[in-house]
Formats: structure tokens, C-alpha cells, sequence
């Protein structure tokens, strides 16, 4: 076998981390971005919902169609944990399946050329990664699994049971990774405010604010996926007290209305959520993002003129949508009064301009504000304009900026903070002067 590696990451950064992991495995690969010259060919799956796992299968074949004769092709991550039986049965073309347990074996699976699927989902501990994207910022994934019973969501179904990692082998991996530069991280898990529930702690999230925060060297930090009803005022005071810790909230609410959290199982309804999302934005210099589901099994027109109302109004800095896909394994899935898919797909529409509308004025509120950014690169609009970022914001997920001008004659630095002032918007691309350099 050569050793060139061709490798794509589908569906959502706990996935990337994953991904990274089989990279850190790999090292005596050299990774190319031909797959037509990769003597492997590796492609982590999403199984989330059926536009993931369409896009998941139509990747593979693609490289299929395109590798050379005598590469290895490997389907690995969430689509092939779950259906791994009918996978193999229906994709001859993948040489080698693998599900969600294996990642740090998969040097070996390479030497043996066979599947495997272990019986317990891989849970990073000590290994070592290759982050990918960036010389300053890496995720870390907090857990695996999940203890809610949504009903829309299968992910329990192939992932199971919450698992959360230890405290001290989180900060053993950010410490590593300040080791060789990295000083940003987003903390992420299927349901992030529960960790260390499973270990009978009922505020892990306090716990690994406290301790990240004795780690020299992290200047930035933030939390994403937090689920309402395991989200406590107590946590968003800590956050909110953290010098490392931004005020950034993701909190998916998924809806509205107290019917539909109630049909959709999410735990809290509209009162208990409203509590939380009006504390969030009250706290200084707060950022908030949610993700709304369209066309859930019942949903009225009343409901979804509702979660409208609400979306345009509340003031959300960021806003997800998603049209329902119906899963087997879900309580959705047995659900009567499925809304058709000419309304859901209307419905995620209407709701998509709510959403960019909300995006947009977020963006207006930031001109003429000073603000730190970081400077990942270059533009890809111009060779004069550099590519940044808030400080606070999530990486790829929350924008743009676009650096035009600076106050100083100094070079400007990637993956360096930098103060600067927006000065205007073109599009939803906010453009800056960096003030210091």
C-alpha cells in the first residue's frame, strides 16, 4: 500500500475532532487533496438526517467513480454505524466499513484490511490529533452520546448513552495543544450542559470552566450545544463571570411553542425557556444562536406563525434552520399527522429569511463598534483585504470580516488579536480598521 491519503469530514465539528484523530493515526501518510492519486481514500460519515446522509453516500460514491485501481476506500463514522448492515449488503464499491468505535484503530484496520465495529463508541482520551482549519483554534469534545429523549433524533440510537470524559483528560488535551500554539477552543457534545451527569456531577460545565481556566496559555474559550432544560442560570452566571469563557450561547430550542417543545420531548417548555434565552441576552457583550426545526409531525400553522413571531423578534444574533427529516427509530417517526414536504420545505424557507434578516441586523449593530478580532489569512474576495473574525464568534459558523485598513504601518499577523473598529457592512461581510497592530 502507497501512502497517500485522501480524507473528507461530512456533518458537525464532533465529527471533525473525530476525523482529526484518524489523522493524528495516519501521520505517516502524506494527505493529498487529489483522490485521484490517494492510495487511501477515507470519508467520515454523518447519519444525522437525510440530506446528511444522502450527501454522505452520493461523497463516497463520487470518490469511488474517481479513485485509482488499486486504492482503499474507507466509510467510517455515523451513517456506517447505523446502518452498517444494510451498507455493506448495498456498497461494494467501500473496501473497508467502520463505525463510531474504532477511530484510533484505524491504522490497523488499514493493515488488516477488514471492518470493524466495536460495541462502545470511541471516547478520545490521550490520543493525538492533527487539527485541521486552523494555527490558533481547536475543538474539544466534552462527551459522547446522549441521555435526552428528543423525538425527533436517532443519534441516541447509534451513539447511545451520555459518556462523558474525565475533567482531567480535557485539560490534558488543551494543555497539549497550547504546547503547539493553540489558544482558542470551542468546547463541544451532543448535549453539552449535561456533562458529567453520567458521573452523578449535576454542574460539570462549572467544573471545566474553573479548570480551563488554571491552564496558562488559553486566552479564548466558548461552549457550544447547550440543551434548555439542562442549562441552569448558575452555569450562564459562571460564564458570564469567566475571563476565558465568552458570554457566546448556542442553545438549539428547536421551537416555541409549549405544544410542540411538549410533542418534540425537549424537557422545558416556552416559560422556562424564555427565562433563559432573556438572561443570556441581558448578560454584556452577549452573543446568541439557536436552531429552529420546520415541519415537525403536528405542527400547525398557528405553531409555526408563532416560532416565527418569536425568531424575527427576540433578538437572536444567529439562527439554524432545519426542515424535519423523518428518522426511524424516532417517536416522530410513528407520529400521524406527518406535514408534507411541499409545506415543510416552504416553511424552512420563510423561516431562512427570518433568519438572515436576524443575521443582518446583528451585523448593522456592530459598525462603529471597537472589537477584538483575529486574522486567520488572507481574503478570497482580494489580494489587498484580509480574512477575520470576532473574537467571540465561532469559527466558519458566525461570519466574515474583511480587514481594509490599519491605523499602524506594522505588518499584520495570522491567528494574532487584534483590536479593531468596524467600520462598515457589504452584503453580511462586515469590513474593519485594526486600531493597534
Amino acid at each position: 500500500m502507497g501512502n497517500k491519503l485522501h480524507i473528507v469530514s461530512l456533518g458537525c465539528t464532533k465529527n471533525l475532532v473525530d476525523t482529526e484523530v484518524m489523522m493524528g493515526k495516519l501521520q505517516n501518510f502524506t494527505l493529498t487533496d487529489n483522490q485521484e492519486e490517494a492510495d487511501v481514500i477515507i470519508v467520515n460519515t454523518c447519519g444525522f438526517i437525510d440530506a446528511a446522509k444522502q450527501e454522505s453516500i452520493n461523497t463516497v460514491l463520487n470518490l469511488h467513480d474517481s479513485r485509482k485501481e488499486d486504492s482503499v476506500l474507507v466509510m467510517a463514522g455515523c451513517l456506517s454505524e447505523r446502518y452498517k448492515e444494510e451498507l455493506s449488503k448495498d456498497m461494494p464499491e467501500v473496501d473497508i466499513f467502520t463505525g463510531v468505535g474504532d477511530y484510533d484503530k484505524i491504522d490497523e484496520l488499514l493493515v488488516e484490511k477488514k471492518s470493524r465495529f466495536s460495541e462502545a463508541v470511541y471516547l478520545i482520551d490521550g490520543a493525538e490529533r492533527v487539527v485541521t482549519g486552523s494555527t490558533y483554534h481547536a475543538y474539544i469534545k466534552l462527551s459522547e452520546g446522549c441521555n435526552q429523549t428528543c423525538s425527533f433524533c436517532a443519534i441516541p440510537s447509534f451513539k447511545g448513552k451520555l459518556n462523558s470524559r474525565t475533567l482531567d483528560s480535557i485539560a490534558k488535551e488543551v494543555e497539549g495543544l497550547v504546547a503547539k500554539g493553540y489558544w482558542d477552543f470551542s468546547f463541544v457534545s451532543q448535549d453539552s450542559s449535561s456533562f458529567l451527569r453520567d458521573q452523578n456531577v449535576k454542574d460539570g460545565l462549572s467544573l471545566l470552566i474553573q479548570r480551563i481556566e488554571l491552564i496558562e496559555g488559553v486566552k479564548s474559550a466558548r461552549i457550544l450545544y447547550l440543551y434548555p432544560s439542562t442549562t441552569t442560570i448558575s452555569l450562564l452566571k459562571n460564564i458570564a463571570k469567566s475571563e476565558i469563557f465568552h458570554n457566546y450561547f448556542d442553545m438549539p430550542i428547536q421551537h416555541i411553542n409549549d405544544d410542540m417543545l411538549k410533542l418534540m420531548k425537549r424537557g422545558f417548555g416556552k416559560k422556562q425557556t424564555l427565562e433563559l434565552l432573556e438572561f443570556m441576552r441581558a448578560l454584556p457583550n452577549s452573543f446568541v444562536r439557536t436552531s429552529f426545526i420546520v415541519g415537525h409531525p403536528q405542527e400547525s400553522q398557528e405553531m409555526f406563525d408563532e416560532m416565527c413571531e418569536f425568531a424575527a423578534n427576540f433578538g437572536f444574533d444567529r439562527i439554524n434552520v432545519f426542515a424535519y427529516s423523518d428518522e426511524e427509530t424516532t417517536p416522530a417517526h410513528e407520529m400521524n399527522e406527518k406535514i408534507p414536504a411541499k409545506v415543510i420545505n416552504k416553511r424552512a424557507e420563510i423561516l431562512g429569511k427570518i433568519a438572515s434578516k436576524c443575521m443582518e441586523k446583528s451585523l448593522k449593530n456592530e459598525l462603529g463598534k471597537e472589537v477584538k478580532i483575529v486574522i486567520d489569512g488572507e481574503s478570497e474576495e482580494h489580494e489587498y483585504l484580509l480574512s477575520a473574525k470576532e473574537l467571540i464568534w465561532a469559527p466558519e459558523i458566525d461570519g466574515e470580516i474583511y480587514v481594509n485598513d490599519r491605523t499602524s504601518d506594522e505588518e499584520l499577523a495570522f491567528g494574532k488579536i487584534y483590536r479593531a473598529k468596524i467600520t462598515d457592512i457589504l452584503g453580511n461581510i462586515l469590513t474593519a480598521t485594526v486600531e493597534n497592530a
